[in-house]
């Protein structure tokens, strides 16, 4: 109870906090803030030690690290409330219909009212931002003021406007981090998961880089006309620098082109590198604007390092990987062992590194296993449709292969809630290897139909294939070590089509191959990088870094900055600038690796308790070969409880509107993974009005 009191309290601050910036940005163009808010602030903030952009440290970073440090809090006490929180109610069935799909086609994919609702919004208010800034200073340039410059009227309003698009630019530039913040707690508190929030990253950046590339090419046009074209090759000492702007502009432009849709699917890999330019825009930017103007939309970024450190400590340990199962439809099952202490939500994901296939590639997969029903182990299901899982198969398959590949995890990322769980039937539809996130979920009902009075759903699932050797897919529905029985108290019918073979394949000879690795001393069970406390730790790491990044910069600027500056802006913008960056950097640095150290102490001794984990079959008695392999037919369809709840039809597809409007029920979940066809498919039936107790919700991962 007391528990829930707090996090009520915790909830009320965040909603004044979130509201309070609300107004600011809605504040930031007009006059009385720039006149009055702001002057009134820094009076009272300017000081030696933290000079002229101590206002922007407390209007803009601090609200926003508030939320950060305090939405960890409030995750971490809600973790052990969940349980209670699953069932069905009228609140979350009509924050449901405002999940379902409004738009279905078109250059924006599948978009629910609240997330038009919240685009539409946000659009709004960089046009408020711009037709203000429009609005109050057009007026004030006139000629006499022109030619007080030097220029023309309509040249001196090209060069505000400019000024004035950078401005909405950065707005946007504030905003483009917290999609891929992956561990950070602003996504789970609304709602949100990272693989779900790439699309409003990729929204972001669209819309950033449009504003500054235009704010770059008309103050170009500017400098032409105005015959000051040596302006681009200008690097103020304590005002605007150029140079490094321009720095910034190409690197986002390149950054910009490999995201053009042709070029990320044929050349992923330098999509993926290219993307690393991000440092050079984020470092030439606050270069070009001067820390100051930066701190606007630094705390996004902020909270983006924190979870980027975090995840490259955790990527430098190999992870203790135990077995494989190869399916004959090119499919590997890979089981790690765990640390007990490590939950996570079904559908959640994780990133892999192979570092015999590559030390720079990290790709995500869902996690097919349930952190209860299996908290020893932890799985993923990796199908070979690229290069890199190709090798990643053909390497286990290889005869002469013995020894376990080395691999590095980051992770799990996903929902802070099993929100699928308020529903009275799950219709989960999947196309090829996007049956994947429903394993999870099917494993969670499992382990929930074993526990007393927990009503677990009503489940159909429509697996769609390509060829009947894809059908050995359905074998992973159960964990390695699972039997037959653990089905026979879920609710569960599955239909899959094959469609593209009329008839079973004839051939017999095909197995599942289980491979079990031999014992490495350097690997170690997979655990989360903070240990179970992760959201309890982050709080900490977000709180104690700002605190030394602001006794820091408070004595660096009292005793070097300000003898020489004296608040007049005559210190070298870059010079302050890098001092800035340095101190945050080090300040994450610092208290980061101090959390992940002092949880590292507490899941050791887990580690030494399940070292020789590995060295287990599934019946359970020890092996001291350096690999077993275990070939065991393919039966028909492999459990005969499986089998009984499954009926395959050959050579058509899924009549999806038929089969979605027999459901009965008053709350019908979609959950659908798959093809972008498919996806679109099942949304554009969900949204038609037909059936009002069908609830989409699309796991996507084409990003």
């Amino acid at each position: 109870m007391e528990s829930r009191v707090v996090r009520a309290a915790i909830r009320l601050l965040l909603t004044v906090i979130c509201l309070g910036v609300c107004m600011m940005w809605i504040m930031l163009p007009t006059n009385t803030y720039r006149q009055k808010w702001r002057a009134s602030i820094s009076k009272r903030v300017l000081s030696t030690y933290f000079g002229t952009q101590g206002s922007n440290i407390l209007i803009w970073t601090f609200p926003v690290l508030l939320v950060g440090a305090l939405g960890s809090l409030y995750l971490h006490l809600g973790k052990n409330l969940n349980e209670n929180d699953l069932q069905s109610n009228e609140k979350k069935l009509r924050l449901a219909l405002w999940k379902r799909p409004l738009l279905v086609k078109g250059p924006l994919g599948i978009v629910s009212g609240i997330e038009l609702t919240f685009l539409i919004m946000f659009i709004s208010l960089l046009v408020w931002i711009l037709a203000t800034y429009l609005r109050n200073g057009l007026p004030t340039i006139t000629p006499k003021v022109a030619a007080k410059y030097g220029v023309e009227v309509w040249q001196m309003k090209l060069s505000d406007i400019a000024l004035w698009i950078g401005l909405v630019g950065n707005v946007c530039l504030s905003f483009l981090f917290y999609p891929v913040a992956r561990g950070s707690s602003v996504l789970p508190l609304l709602g949100l998961t990272s693989e779900g929030s790439i699309k409003y990253h990729i929204w972001l950046g669209h819309m950033t880089m449009v504003l500054f590339t235009v704010h770059g090419v008309c103050y170009i046009v500017y400098w032409a006309v105005t015959g000051q074209i040596s302006e681009m090759i200008k690097w103020s000492h304590s005002d605007i620098s150029n140079v490094a702007g321009e720095i910034a502009l190409l690197g986002g432009l390149f950054l910009w082109a490999a995201t053009i849709p042709q070029i990320r699917r044929k050349a992923f890999e330098l999509f993926f590198y290219t993307h690393y330019l991000y440092v050079i825009f984020v470092l030439f930017f606050i270069l070009h604007v001067g820390v100051g103007f930066s701190l606007i939309m630094l705390p996004g970024f902020y909270l983006f390092m924190i979870d980027r450190f975090l995840r490259y400590l955790q990527s430098r340990r190999s992870v203790r990987l135990l077995s494989a199962r190869l399916l004959p439809c090119n499919t590997v099952e890979l089981n790690f062992a765990k640390s007990p202490g490590l939950s996570y939500n079904p559908t959640s994901i994780m990133f892999l590194n192979v570092a015999g296939i590559s030390k720079l590639q990290w790709h995500p997969f869902t996690i097919s296993s349930n952190s209860r029903l299996e908290p020893d182990r932890l799985s993923v299901i990796i199908k070979s449709e690229g290069s890199w899982s190709t090798k990643l198969y053909q390497m286990l398959s290889s005869p002469s292969s013995v020894d376990r590949p080395e691999v590095s995890i980051e992770g799990p990322y996903g929902p802070a809630s099993n929100h699928f769980l308020r529903h009275d039937t799950l219709v989960m539809v999947s196309g090829g290897s996007g049956i994947t996130p429903f394993i999870s979920i099917i494993r969670e009902l499992i382990y929930r139909s074993k526990i007393a009075q927990c009503k677990t759903p009503n489940m159909i699932l429509i697996a769609a294939f390509k060829n009947s050797s894809d059908l050995t897919m359905l074998d992973l529905l159960l964990p390695m070590t699972g039997s037959p029985s653990e089905l026979s108290n879920l609710q569960l019918r599955i239909e899959a089509f094959v469609t593209r073979e009329k008839q079973p394949a004839s051939d017999n000879s095909k197995r599942v191959r289980s491979i079990w690795f031999k014992p490495h001393q350097t690997d170690i069970p997979m655990a989360a990088i903070l240990g179970p406390n992760s959201w309890l730790w982050l709080s900490a790491i977000i709180s104690s870094s700002f605190i030394i990044f602001l006794v820091l910069i408070g004595i660096i600027t009292r005793y070097y900055i300000y003898p020489i500056d004296h608040n007049k802006n005559d210190f070298s913008t870059a010079i302050r600038a890098v001092l800035h960056i340095l101190v945050i950097c080090f300040s994450i640095a610092v208290t980061a690796s101090a959390a992940v150290f002092w949880s590292k102490r507490q899941y050791a001794r887990e580690a030494k308790q399940i070292q020789n984990m590995e060295g287990q079959t599934p019946g359970g008695s020890p092996d001291l070969m350096p690999s077993y392999n275990a070939d065991r037919e393919l039966e028909s369809l492999p459990h005969q409880s499986l089998a009984e709840a499954t009926k395959i039809h050959y050579g058509e597809r899924p009549d999806l509107k038929r089969m979605l409007f027999d459901c009965k029920g008053s709350s019908i979940g979609v959950l659908v993974c798959g093809p972008k066809k498919l996806r679109h498919d099942v949304a554009a039936i969900c949204s038609s009005g037909l059936a009002q107790n069908l609830h989409f919700e699309s796991i996507s991962f084409s990003w």
